[in-house]
């Protein structure tokens, strides 16, 4: 994630699993999967393109695992305090 605004071809093409000539073939005819800069002789990929097709672009919406539904229990067994639990180990 601590990438530049722009990285070089190579390094798209090794974050993205392309080889030299598949990546550079595809920049060379507008069709790489993201955003592609030619400044002079050399090809720069715009990191938040990058960052968008592999849906790394926004790291603070980290994924949270959802809480498993609570099953109210119908009837406590001893020692239980009653409280809704699906497997009903008191947590």
């Amino acid at each position: 994630m601590a990438l530049p605004p722009t990285v070089s071809l190579q390094t798209a093409n090794r974050i993205l699993s392309l080889g030299r000539s598949t990546g550079y073939g595809l920049a060379r005819r507008g069709a790489y999967p993201c955003k592609v800069l030619k400044l002079g002789s050399a090809y720069r990929v715009v990191t938040a393109d990058l960052q968008r097709l592999l849906a790394l672009d926004d790291p603070a919406e980290e994924l949270v695992p959802e809480p498993s539904p609570r099953v109210q229990s119908s009837t406590p067994t001893d020692g239980e305090v009653g409280r809704d639990c699906c497997c009903r180990c008191r947590c």
